[in-house]
């Protein structure tokens, strides 16, 4: 009889330890955390019907009302192509809705309808409850800690996605 093993949540036992040298390397660990972390989001998010991709673009939606198709790819570093088939989802579900910008015909402007909205709220628990699984071990004050270096690597490798001290855009 063998045991499966899911790449985010191995059984423990002796026989499955990292090799020191992997247990020594920060990088490593945290792409691992981040790897069973992204496993799990994707996991709770599709129960929920949705994909991760709905919900950053709901999320992204959620603090800046009217952005162009341009901008949300952009934001969310996706190929243009690829958001257009994601609004395309989005806009049948009737929770979000695309107009052409009055200042420019070209482009279309998306905004997060009232079921939009509601749903984004639904997804922030889910996303926050699996958040809260992963950092279970971590006291608030730890888990502050763990927030500040690891927002203070994103600015230094992804400056464009991160605003001011805080974290505020």
């Amino acid at each position: 009889m063998s045991t499966q093993v899911t790449p985010d949540r191995p059984p423990a036992g002796p026989s499955l330890r990292l090799p020191k040298e992997l247990l020594q390397n920060t990088a490593f660990l945290l792409a691992r955390v981040g790897y069973g972390f992204k496993t799990r989001a994707i996991e709770a998010v599709e129960a929920a019907g949705f994909s991760l991709y709905d919900y950053s673009v709901l999320a992204l939606l959620g603090e800046e009302a009217r952005k162009t198709q341009a901008s949300i790819a952009d934001a969310l570093m996706l190929d243009r192509s690829q958001l257009v088939g994601i609004l395309d989802s989005l806009e049948e579900r009737a929770l979000v809705e695309r107009k052409r910008d009055p200042n420019d015909r070209r482009r279309h402007l998306v905004t997060l309808t009232a079921d939009g909205l509601r749903q984004l709220g639904r997804l922030r628990t889910v996303v926050a409850e699996v958040q809260d699984e992963l950092l279970a071990p971590l006291d608030a004050a730890s888990r502050e800690t763990l927030h500040g270096l690891v927002l203070q690597l994103t600015r230094h490798h992804y400056p464009g996605c991160v605003g001011g001290s805080n974290g505020d855009a």
